[in-house]
């Protein structure tokens, strides 16, 4: 039996990560960590991937760690009462505003000690599986293979039978539109909805909520009440630059402080940031 501990933050690149773990390993579980993201809205689409996966499969075992009393004590744009989230592309210096003193590690150990545990109740190895991809090392430097390398060191010389633990990072040289690929060809071979999967992550550190009840005709109340992703910050031009050269409209919906828009709208703002980049 092959065992695997996922990091899973309900953003795309886990939730893809997910996917390649159901087709690699005969039993996952997956961890979400609520550490008091501003950005909370991705472990609600978490539990939704998982509830849609688990419908006809039943193979996750996925639990929330709660990591919220850290929030006023980190220092990060991403965290409730941190600095505004900044907008843009990830090469731009002011993105290091988004980095989560010491993330990684803290998920790592977290899912490590899992592992471990799985390994020596059952005897077999177990391996950790994260998300991490190349597009991020300009940013965030514990996504890198250095830091995966000495992380696992570190580990090993401070558990018995850490041998038994491996880990799994299989996007680790590639970018959000490998990934992004990678994904639709895991839907179709796990038999699942590309757009029921994608519908259910969010990349937005700034995502929107729009109350959009309204009545329908004149007597029934219909509560289209959501949250939306943004299109301006850096993380969501990485995923609609992907959407783009995938040649697919993403099915999360895009908002901005006016109301929903178009995924015209979308393509042709984030097409300006990536000009603007690349010149």
């Amino acid at each position: 039996m092959k065992h695997v501990v996922i990091s899973l933050s309900g953003g795309m690149d886990s939730s893809t990560l997910l996917l390649r773990c159901l087709k690699e390993y005969d039993t996952v579980t997956a961890i979400s960590f609520d550490y008091g993201q501003k950005h909370r809205v991705e472990l609600d689409r978490a539990q939704s991937l998982v509830d849609y996966i688990n419908s006809p499969y039943s193979p996750i075992h996925y639990r929330q760690i709660q990591l919220n009393g850290l929030a006023d004590l980190l220092d990060s744009a991403l965290v409730t009462g941190g600095a505004d989230v900044p907008e843009g592309h990830y090469a731009e210096e002011n993105m290091k505003a988004t980095v989560v003193p010491n993330r990684n590690k803290i998920f790592a150990s977290i899912i490590q000690a899992v592992a471990l545990s799985i390994a020596n109740k059952t005897g077999e190895q177990c391996d950790i599986a994260m998300g991490i991809h190349a597009g991020d090392f300009s940013i965030y430097p514990d996504c890198k293979q250095e830091f995966r390398d000495a992380d696992d060191a570190a580990f090993r010389m401070g558990n018995w039978d850490a041998e038994r633990v491996g880990y799994f990072t299989p996007y680790i040289h590639g970018v959000k539109f490998d990934i992004l690929k990678d994904g639709e060809v895991l839907c179709g071979g796990l038999g699942l909805d590309f757009d029921e999967v994608y519908k259910r992550t969010n990349t937005s550190y700034k995502p929107i909520y729009h109350n959009l009840a309204f009545v329908n005709n004149e007597s029934e109340i219909v509560d289209c009440s959501d949250w939306f992703s943004d299109f301006k910050s850096a993380s969501s031009v990485e995923r609609v630059e992907a959407f783009i050269k995938l040649g697919r409209p993403d099915p999360v919906g895009y908002a901005d402080e006016e109301g929903p828009v178009s995924w015209d709208y979308v393509v042709k703002e984030v097409t300006k940031v990536l000009e603007t980049h690349n010149n």
